[in-house]
């Protein structure tokens, strides 16, 4: 946990330790000098070095500086190495960055990414660099006097330093806490690691993000499996529904009819994010592995635009790894297929992965988790490798836009993610948040920047990874023992996810006593309003139909393992299935 230490009378935050504001003592010329006599000169390396800056939409005087990226190995070893070659990272309040510095050499002997012009939306097209940001271009002239760009002094911050304790590797529990530091001058005084403070990440920044926080998105992403194409980049976003909101206004438009197909069970606020749009949302079918790529093709190829009364979908928003709400994951070739199918019809993916390291071990009925069959991966290579390819890996051509979170993984309140995708659609992702979010938070990215680059590192960020996947694989197997014991099998069936927190219960509802009277959406109201009389919340599957229009073709239950103590599950699940039986009319 971490640890509040004020010197200031108010005590109001839990998890930072704030400084009073009148502690502070290093003025401003004081820290500039300091900082300007560290810069390290901008390498003259070829173009790949160099930030291609599309737009020109530099805020600071100085851009930021890292020396050439060395052609080291793609391992965590390697990219050690390469930043050691580099030098420090300089990247001052508001400078520009993107992934292209950060990039392993390796990343550019690659073909180029296709265009797609075709799929964006009149509104992205319309998209112009900020004015404001243009004009700080001209702050890179030697000797000019700013009265143009509205960055307030950090001096006039109220905040001067914060402390949090954050477990470390490898059993991260809050005996083997460490306790981190950030100052407001640390650049300056070289202090705290010196490469990130608060009087850059409390200032105005860059909509693609923070350099600092940038660089380690950018190596972590390559490291995990990054695109087959040269020409791809991170940017940080707001979290993945603000991700997915831009990302539908880039590439729909009201007024040609755009649609989005998706799962025929889809996360409900995706729904809900396209609806007020105008965007019409189809659903194609379902397995145990989740989308079926020939339910895919069948539906566009059989696609009647009159009868459906939009234009043939031509995005696919798909969530591969442990699916909300099915809890479903793709296997291997089913992703590979479904790409296939998208390359056929022209399809652009939306790839979204907040689960996508919550992949587990399978299942083993009776037994607990240490006596699974398939042991965990014992080291970070193995958990490496055993993960399933991304849709992102396989892309040849550019047409997936993958957003990951660290909201499932590290902490929600973050606000915070980011998204994978070709130059041109992270350029027209920029312009969008440039007008809307502005990026995410400065004091979110400078909080995790301390946690998974300095203090944990790629490595010790796989081993939280791979700790948290051990922890939801046991409270997985919890609530699967709870319904084995609780619920009536010849009724109520599932499938044990392999990633995510949710389960997907199936109610057969051919055999209610009143299945020829009673639709789907009857009998299913009735157990829900006895699960809320019994004192169990279990939301409607219903509720996540992405064709609300349409009647169901099952009756769902979705249920999470996510929060809820072990015991407080089991009785859940006996409520539950005390619910059901009432409901059909068994003691």
């Amino acid at each position: 946990m971490a640890r509040l230490s004020c010197s200031s009378p108010y005590r109001t935050l839990s998890s930072l330790s704030l400084s009073h504001p009148a502690l502070c003592s290093i003025k401003p010329a004081a820290a500039a000098a300091a900082a300007a006599s560290r810069i390290h000169p901008f390498s003259t390396g070829s173009r790949r070095d160099r930030p291609s800056n599309v737009g020109n939409v530099g805020l600071a005087e100085e851009d930021t500086v890292i020396g050439k990226q060395a052609a080291e190995p793609l391992t965590i070893d390697g990219i050690k190495a390469r930043r050691a070659k580099a030098g420090k990272l300089v990247a001052p309040t508001a400078s520009y960055s993107d992934s292209d510095m950060f990039k392993s050499p390796q990343a550019f002997n690659k073909p180029k990414a296709k265009r797609w012009d075709h799929h964006l939306s009149r509104e992205s097209l319309a998209r112009e660099p900020c004015v404001l940001k243009l004009a700080a271009k001209h702050l890179k002239k030697p000797g000019l006097i700013s009265l143009g760009g509205g960055l307030p002094s950090s001096e006039n911050f109220p905040i001067d330093a914060l402390t949090m304790r954050v477990p470390t590797p490898p059993h991260f529990t809050s005996a083997s806490g460490q306790d981190v530091a950030v100052g407001k001058h640390d650049v300056a005084l070289d202090q705290n690691g010196g490469v990130f403070d608060l009087a850059i990440a409390l200032n105005y920044g860059q909509s693609v993000g923070a350099a600092q926080l940038l660089r380690w998105v950018t190596e972590h992403t390559e490291l995990v499996g990054g695109p087959p194409y040269a020409d791809w980049r991170c940017a940080l976003t707001v979290g993945s529904t603000g991700a997915l909101e831009q990302a539908f206004r880039m590439l729909c438009d009201r007024e040609r009819g755009d649609a989005v197909l998706t799962e025929e069970y889809s996360f409900s606020t995706a729904l809900e994010t396209a609806a007020p749009m105008g965007i019409r949302v189809f659903g194609a079918r379902m397995d145990d592995q989740g989308l079926l790529p020939e339910s895919v093709d069948e539906v566009l190829r059989t696609w009647d635009e009159a009868k459906r009364g939009a234009r043939r979908p031509h995005v696919l928003y798909t969530v591969p790894s442990g699916q909300n709400p099915t809890g479903a994951t793709q296997g291997a070739q089913r992703r590979r297929d479904i790409y296939e199918v998208c390359r056929r019809h022209d399809l652009f993916i939306l790839e979204d992965e907040p689960y996508y390291f919550l992949q587990m071990q399978p299942y083993a009925r009776g037994a607990t988790s240490q006596d699974n069959a398939a042991p965990p991966p014992a080291t970070v290579e193995e958990f490496l490798g055993g993960l399933l390819p991304s849709l992102l890996s396989m892309d040849v051509d550019g047409r997936v836009l993958r957003m990951d979170s660290f909201s499932k993984v590290v902490v929600p309140g973050s606000r915070l993610g980011w998204i994978t995708a070709s130059e041109q659609v992270v350029e027209r992702y920029i312009r969008h948040a440039e007008c809307a979010s502005q990026g995410p938070s400065g004091l979110s990215q400078l909080l995790m920047y301390k946690l998974v680059d300095e203090t944990w590192g790629h490595e010790g960020y796989l081993r939280w990874l791979m700790h948290l996947r051990l922890e939801y694989t046991r409270r997985r197997d919890t609530i699967l023992a709870a319904c084995e014991r609780y619920l009536p099998r010849d009724i109520v069936s599932w499938v044990p996810p392999a990633a995510g927190m949710f389960l997907w219960l199936r109610v057969d509802h051919t055999q209610h006593p009143n299945a020829s009277t009673q639709s789907i959406l009857d009998i299913e109201a009735d157990i829900f309003a006895r699960c809320i009389d019994a004192g169990v919340l279990a939301i409607r599957g219903s509720w996540f139909r992405a064709e609300q229009d349409r009647d169901p073709t099952g009756l769902f239950f979705r249920v999470t393992y996510a929060a809820a103590s072990e015991a407080d599950m089991a009785r859940a699940i006996e409520r539950f299935g005390a619910a059901v039986r009432a409901s059909f009319g068994r003691s």
